[in-house]
């Protein structure tokens, strides 16, 4: 029992922490933004992420309980969704390192709570597919231990990326590794979905 708590702790911290390495970018322009003008208030940014992110939880639970009526092999079909994303972007990154391109962000600015909510759903809205299809190949004990972990991952995320943004090398760094980190992650949730659901198993 206690193992299995565990495993799903490890990978409920592992999936948050693969599909939000976007969101540390974001957070940590944010967390510069509010210490050169005042805003967003560091409230508003938890406030925001912690809404944000609760939305994406939501509807994710709510399409996996849509996806109740589906055998649980064709959910395996959501994981082309991050695996197809990952290849294409990294595809792009890979054909855009050859090129000498540079991939510079812009800057991500917003002055309150509901401007930051809107922001981190925007940019983690393609998480839902992978949320969903995680929670639908849960029991409800796992579900819920896996929104507990996501709960804490929020407060790690802002309380890591705070501390971060007062050492400009290490955004530098965080900057130009993400368009590689990010699609490589994404492929790693594509594969694992595809494999938890016994997709392959039932189709070969």
């Amino acid at each position: 029992m206690v193992n299995g708590i565990a495993d799903t702790v490890a990978a409920a911290a592992v999936m948050f922490a693969a599909t939000n390495v976007d969101d540390a970018v974001v957070l940590t322009v944010l967390h510069a933004a509010r210490r050169a003008t005042g805003a967003p208030k560091q409230s508003a940014i938890w406030v925001g992420q912690y809404l944000g992110v609760g939305l994406m939880v939501v509807v994710a639970l709510l399409a996996a309980t849509g996806f109740r009526v589906v055998a649980l092999h064709w959910v395996g079909l959501l994981g082309l969704i991050p695996l197809t994303r990952g290849i294409v972007m990294l595809a792009t990154a890979t054909i855009g390192a050859l090129r000498g391109d540079d991939d510079d962000s812009a800057p991500v600015m917003a002055t309150g709570c509901w401007q930051v909510t809107a922001l981190t759903f925007a940019n983690g809205g393609d998480n839902i597919a992978v949320y969903a299809a995680a929670f639908r190949i849960m029991g409800p004990a796992d579900t819920t231990v896996t929104v507990t972990v996501f709960a804490a991952g929020v407060a790690v995320w802002c309380l890591a990326t705070s501390l971060l943004v007062a050492r400009q090398r290490l955004v530098e760094v965080l900057q130009r590794s993400s368009r590689w980190i990010i699609p490589v992650v994404f492929i790693a949730l594509g594969v694992y979905v595809i494999g938890r659901s016994g997709l392959v198993h039932a189709i070969g």
